[in-house]
């Protein structure tokens, strides 16, 4: 054993610098020595499963960047001394980055994250050791060996996404390894990437197409997850941040070899076209189609409007197998719901630690959201975008979206059916928490202190006015006792496809080829928008957006940007098309929460100020690795 503890410090001196005495524990539970681990079928399982194990702690959404560095939800910086929550990734759009001790440092494992090298090396210790279990079977055998190799070609995708070139661990090193063997170098970006996609190649005849034994295996790989996993890598290289960008081209490693392609490849977003029809392909011939929601006997009637609501707030509450649009859902369930819930009753405001209602949404991720006529807001000709902030009372026509009676503001009237699903507001209707009827839903009440949903204290306070809805299962119960219904926040699903498929299709042959506008139009039918031509042509002002490939890139963006909202989707996408500084170049802002009245209330107020710079795009390696290896060069302008 002192031998395999030996091996497992020299790589992870390699690529972190950290010390031996560190990782003295890092072994699974329960497994002495690898021939102890790998002794028989059931022991080797519980070792394919600790492969699993980093993939379930990675699933934390207030880890991952894609949630946390998006901009679509602001968490109040001084809660951080009240709530045992991690707010590092927060507050790293705040300009708190640095090299000497990085923010969700995948890399060492530090600052509220793990080091997937250590995950890589997991996996590579089952591929080394699959032959030793005497009673496994030729086909579990294939299998796992297939789940191995998706799970190292998903971590080191995790690694490059964050990092860019990253070095290959392609096997463990031997515990005889020299000094120079062990100083690794990053691999360039197109390697990278042809490694993850040749893993992902060999692993997925192995894999099944279904899980057919829910009860206990409910969560491992498939072949459909495998595909679309292949078209979201492939897209990721075809995207900007790693085609052909100029910011990077003088990046070299120290031997002078350009770590980033010095030219743009316009065939990468075809391979990707492709690799995300042939996803689409094997999931629908799965069965898997886009979610429509099906009242409960336990639910009364309901009208179109609330309907198409439920149905987008379930495609990602539903529970895991009665979903046909999960692809890949998260294993953990959801943690934060409560977070994500104003409160709604008298009995809720006492509830401190189950309903926190702390993560806000500023006012810049509202007014994303189309119109009901499913276009943006600043360009629909029907829509008074001008008077936007000013006062309006709900009526009979609006009950199912804002309480009749109530003052609000005009921006929140006349949106699509996904804004009304996504978000809360005050004003809102939130159907559920344990009551049924439409006709007496609760609403949100949060204008001032004394409101239900209102600042309370330093504890229970929502600084901008906005909630995540689309997070909350309709059926959990925030009142005197907390009745969460769990479910499981998607990877990937069949939404996310159909647009992924329309942007590479339009990056590489623009809105001449149909299918563009076919996919898009299938994901905005099922929000009950007009598709994408006949909204533009009717009602948007600038009408011939529809007819050039830049035109139709942002409106392809915007759409999944709205589709994917608070799936920890958007930190990605925005990284990868080099937008995510234009969305942090303005202040985020909310509502002055503090006021009762609404013409006090609805005045925006500036919360955060981003700090997000062409370096920000890629996450630096921690000053002291580079000095423990010399081989190792540093992320641009870091």
């Amino acid at each position: 054993m002192k031998s395999y503890y030996k091996y497992i410090c020299l790589l992870l001196l390699a690529l972190s610098g950290t010390s031996c005495k560190k990782y003295l524990d890092v072994t699974p539970d329960n497994l002495g020595t690898l021939e102890y681990a790998f002794r028989n079928r059931n022991e080797a399982e519980n070792y394919l499963f600790s492969c699993y194990a980093y993939l379930q702690r990675q699933s934390n959404v207030a880890s991952d960047p894609g949630f946390t560095t998006s901009g679509e939800i602001i968490y109040p910086e001084n809660l951080t001394n009240y709530l045992d929550f991690n707010v590092t990734g927060f507050n790293l759009i705040k300009g708190r980055q640095n090299s000497s001790n990085p923010g969700l440092n995948r890399w060492d494992g530090e600052n509220g994250s793990y080091s997937l090298f250590r995950s890589i090396r997991l996996c590579n210790t089952m591929l080394e050791n699959i032959d030793k279990p005497i009673d496994l079977t030729e086909s579990e055998k294939q299998r796992w060996i297939a789940e191995a190799k998706f799970l190292k070609a998903y971590y080191h995708y995790c690694l490059f996404r964050m990092y860019g070139p990253i070095p290959l661990v392609r096997e463990n090193l031997e515990i005889t390894s020299g000094t120079d063997e062990i100083r690794v170098k990053r691999a360039p970006v197109d390697e990278v990437v042809d490694y993850i996609v040749a893993l992902l190649d060999e692993a997925t005849p192995g894999l099944p197409l279904i899980i057919s034994n829910q009860a206990r295996e409910l969560g491992r790989i498939t072949r459909p997850i495998a595909l679309a996993l292949k078209a979201e890598v492939l897209a990721t290289a075809a995207s900007p941040l790693f085609n052909g960008n100029p910011d990077y081209a003088s990046f070299k490693d120290k031997n002078g070899v350009n770590l980033f392609p010095t030219s743009f490849d316009a065939q990468k977003w075809k391979k990707a076209a492709d690799a995300s029809l042939a996803a689409i392909t094997i999931c629908e011939a799965q069965g898997m189609k886009l979610y429509s929601y099906l009242p409960p006997a336990t639910v009364g009637q309901l009208s179109d409007e609330l309907k198409k609501v439920l149905t987008i707030q379930n495609s990602v509450t539903e529970k895991w197998d009665e979903n046909p649009e999960t692809v890949w859902p998260q294993s953990p369930t959801f943690d934060y719901q409560g977070f994500a819930t104003p409160r709604l009753t008298q009995k809720a405001t006492i509830n401190v630690f189950s309903n926190p209602s702390t993560f806000s949404v500023p006012i810049q991720t509202q007014e994303m959201f189309y119109t009901d006529k499913g276009v943006p807001i600043n360009e629909d000709k029907t829509w008074d975008y001008t008077n936007r902030y000013s006062i309006k009372t709900g009526d009979a026509a609006t009950r199912y979206y804002v309480k009749e009676g109530y003052e609000t503001v005009r921006a929140h009237f006349n949106r699509e059916s996904r804004f009304y699903a996504s978000i809360a507001f005050d004003g809102g209707i939130w159907f559920g928490n344990g009551r049924y009827d439409q006709n007496n839903a609760y609403y949100v009440q949060s204008r001032g202190s004394t409101s239900f949903a209102g600042p309370k204290d330093m504890i229970r306070l929502n600084v901008t006015g906005y909630w995540p809805k689309k997070l909350v299962n309709y059926l959990s119960v925030y009142d005197e006792n907390f009745t969460p219904v769990p479910f499981h926040l998607p990877l990937i699903r069949l939404a996310g496809l159909y647009l992924l498929y329309s942007e590479c299709l339009n990056e590489f042959s623009g809105p001449a080829n149909s299918d563009v506008f076919k996919y898009i139009d299938l994901v905005r039918e099922r929000a009950g928008l007009p598709g994408v031509k006949a909204a533009w042509t009717t009602y948007s002002r600038n009408p011939n957006k529809i007819n050039t490939k830049e035109g139709m890139r942002d409106i392809i963006h915007q759409e999944r940007r709205i589709e994917l909202c608070f799936e920890a989707q958007a930190g990605w996408d925005l990284r990868r098309w080099k937008e995510l500084q234009n969305v942090l170049g303005t202040p985020l802002q909310g509502w002055n929460v503090y006021e009762a009245d609404a013409i006090n209330f609805y005045r925006p107020r500036t919360l955060v100020n981003p700090v997000f710079g062409v370096k920000d795009y890629l996450w630096p390696i921690k000053d002291n690795d580079i000095v423990i290896n010399p081989n190792l060069v540093q992320n641009p302008f870091w």
